[in-house]
């Protein structure tokens, strides 16, 4: 589905946009093989056992550790702080004080060391010099009447013990820190909780979402559903002798509702639901990917039958071996292939069911999408007219909207939106009609929030000059005009010169009906449409300008692509030089070319040629029509918003024969509330085009 939209002035043109190919409709692929797992247990799922409480430690336990600082710190200040002062003396001051009457008594060990009293109660230390074995001291003493005790030094067992309590209490806090590691990394702590599954459990409070809720997707929800009703009632398949999918991996673009579509299983299983990010195995430490895969089918085990989800599963399913540098020793390799032996490994009883979503299919490891581990692949594509209109019904819930809302009119005008686009879409319009003082959504606020979406906002400071303006002018009217005349392109639904966001104007062309293969008039007639601006500009002006910039980056990739992939050259015939792969994102892989430099060369003539043909149509039909041209651009200087009705009418007054002019299929009325399409299928691509200079291309969340 296409929706041409040309020609803004300086402004970015939409990039090719991943939506299908022209294979998909005329044969799909499917993965070979088919590997069922055995039916599951019928029944409510049961309760896990509760683990038993682990016994309280005994009360004194924690009190060990306080008092064992305690102590140590008693033994560290207690000789300091309690007693009487002791005063230290010299041996000289010692023997004046014994001649002077004031010692009362002493204590001598030994070793010299003496420890005394005066008769002010005033107690002292002092050492007596053995080296000059003198008497002196003792007749002093002893002439006096001073109290003498002889003491041996040594040391008493309790003396020992208190010596080594530091060093025991060290050792007795390492073997409690030790004791205390383990404990944490067996799981009892947050070093346990590491490498354990940060899985959300859905069993008791589920998700309100309901497949109720996504609209369309009729074929997606009903290959799901099956997987969801196999676990409710096994032995409704068993008697026809089905067996259920182990996995069910659902790919497609961003926003199409793949995590939609898993809410909405968790809100109707009727069993357990484990849900997870792929980012959610990712750790810097090694080895804390593989052990939170093992934990998490531990508990979908447990909790079986169960039904596992992993989002973007992508992050840790890539293809092994692609990095330069680590090979296998990648730490995502390593929870890749703990995730492929635990898939691999169920058991036949366990009716443990894998749910997987991904917008990369084409990065996964082959060994990861492989019948008995993912056995159904579901494509979840952008929605079409009917989906998009009942999408539209769902998100319009709880607003009010006017009369004039017609969801078909607005389906019709967003072909290529996905589901998140569309959402976006009712949510700019309510902001829309905040922002002009109603709570009611009208047909208008609709039409305002896709221009909003797709072209950006409108500023008033961001004015043309006349000239400029006029250029603008002429240059919208060649493409309109071209779009007009051309049998096989797409009628034109609004022209507009008002600058928006990247855009200086814009030529919006709308399909008549959904398309899914493409022919080569209608690619070239798009070829035309595309240069239709730039040949306008060289017939009114005779020179060009840099506003046809993104009009020829499109209609040189448009015609790349019909000479090197779909085989429309009769030059380098029947081949196509595409790699295959279903792609989602957008973007061309960085490979190495398939051909030769001379075939290089002749892929660049044949574009050149194309391009040269479709400018000399364009010119060829606007000098035809030069009248039109002057008129429609007077028009648009004048109103400078019009839409395809208008065009039509300036070419039914200045043409001889109206017939020359193409029928529109787009009622003046309708137009008003349609809005031009984001991106479209290109034919036979892995993804697709969309033309028109536009700042963004459609995109979403899944």
């Amino acid at each position: 589905m296409i929706a041409a939209v040309t020609s803004s002035m300086g402004g970015g043109r939409l990039p090719l946009v991943p939506l299908g190919r022209e294979s998909d409709v005329i044969s799909r692929v499917r993965l070979p093989g088919v590997h069922h797992s055995a039916p599951a247990k019928s029944g409510p799922p049961r309760e896990p056992a509760p683990k038993p409480a682990p016994p309280k430690p005994p009360g004194w336990r924690g009190w060990l550790v306080p008092a064992g600082l305690l102590i140590t710190a008693l033994l560290l200040f207690a000789p300091a702080m309690g007693g009487t002062k002791t005063t230290s003396i010299d041996y000289s001051d010692l023997l004046n004080r014994v001649n002077a009457g004031k010692v009362a008594s002493v204590s001598i060990n030994d070793k010299g060391a003496v420890d005394g009293k005066l008769k002010d109660g005033t107690t002292f230390t002092s050492q007596i010099p053995t080296a000059l074995n003198s008497t002196t001291l003792a007749t002093q003493l002893q002439a006096r009447g001073v109290t003498v005790k002889g003491t041996r030094t040594g040391s008493s067992w309790l003396s020992i013990l208190l010596s080594f309590l530091p060093l025991l209490l060290l050792v007795g806090f390492f073997v409690w820190s030790g004791r205390q590691a383990q404990r944490q990394l067996s799981g009892g702590g947050p070093l346990g909780a590491i490498g354990r599954s940060r899985a959300k459990i859905t069993d008791s409070e589920r998700p309100e979402t309901r497949f109720t809720d996504v609209a369309g997707y009729e074929g997606a929800k009903q290959e799901i559903s099956e997987v969801v009703d196999f676990l409710r009632d096994p032995d409704r398949y068993r008697a026809a002798g089905a067996k259920g999918p182990r996995g069910v991996l659902m790919v497609g673009p961003p926003g199409t509702g793949k995590t939609l579509l898993a809410r909405a299983v968790a809100g109707e299983a009727a069993v357990p639901f484990l849900s997870i990010s792929g980012s959610g195995f990712v750790e810097m430490f090694v080895g804390v990917g593989a052990s939170r895969v093992r934990d998490l089918f531990e508990q979908a085990r447990k909790l079986a039958p169960s039904i596992v989800f992993i989002d973007e599963i992508d992050s840790i399913g890539g293809r092994r071996g692609s990095s330069v540098i680590g090979g296998a020793n990648d730490e995502r390799e390593q929870t890749l292939n703990q995730l492929l032996a635990e898939m691999d490994g169920f058991d036949s009883s366990t009716g443990v069911v894998v749910l997987a979503a991904t917008n990369r299919p084409e990065t996964l490891d082959a060994a990861l999408l492989r019948a008995g581990r993912f056995d159904r692949q579901v494509t979840v594509p952008l929605p079409t007219q009917p989906e998009r209109a009942a999408i539209l019904a769902v998100h319009a819930r709880g607003k009010r909207l006017a009369d004039d809302v017609d969801f078909d009119v607005v389906a019709r005008g967003t072909p290529g939106f996905s589901g998140a686009d569309l959402a976006n879409l009712v949510n700019e319009a309510a902001i829309h009609a905040v922002r002009e003082g109603r709570d009611i959504v009208t047909a208008a606020d609709l039409d305002a929030a896709r221009d909003r979406i797709l072209l950006g906002r409108r500023e008033a400071s961001n004015a043309l000059l006349p000239d400029e303006k006029r250029s603008v002018a002429f240059h919208e009217s060649g493409h309109a005009l071209v779009a007009a005349l051309s049998e096989h392109a797409d009628p034109v639904a609004k022209v507009t010169i008002l600058p928006a966001g990247m855009s200086l104007g814009v030529t919006e062309q709308l399909p008549e009906a959904e398309r899914h293969l493409y022919t080569l008039p209608y690619l070239l007639d798009s070829l035309a449409v595309r240069l239709g601006g730039r040949a306008a500009e060289l017939v009114v002006f005779g020179y060009g300008s840099t506003g046809a910039s993104s009009d020829l980056a499109g209609a040189t990739q448009l015609a790349t692509r019909m000479v090197r992939e779909f085989g429309l050259s009769d030059a380098l015939g029947p081949v196509g030089y595409s790699s295959g792969e279903q792609q989602f994102l957008g973007g061309e892989e960085i490979v190495s070319r398939p051909f030769a430099e001379g075939t290089q060369q002749l892929i660049d003539a044949e574009v050149a040629r194309l391009l040269r043909d479709a400018e000399i149509r364009a010119l060829g039909l606007l000098r035809t029509h030069r009248e039109a041209l002057d008129r429609l651009a007077a028009l648009l200087l004048e109103k400078e918003t019009v839409d395809g009705g208008a065009v039509l009418e300036v070419l039914r007054l200045t043409a001889p024969e109206p017939a020359a002019a193409k029928p529109s299929a787009i009622e003046p009325a309708a137009v008003e509330t349609r809005t031009v399409e984001p991106s479209g299928a290109d034919p036979g691509s892995d993804g697709g085009w969309t033309s028109g200079d536009l700042p963004r291309q459609a995109a979403g969340h899944d």
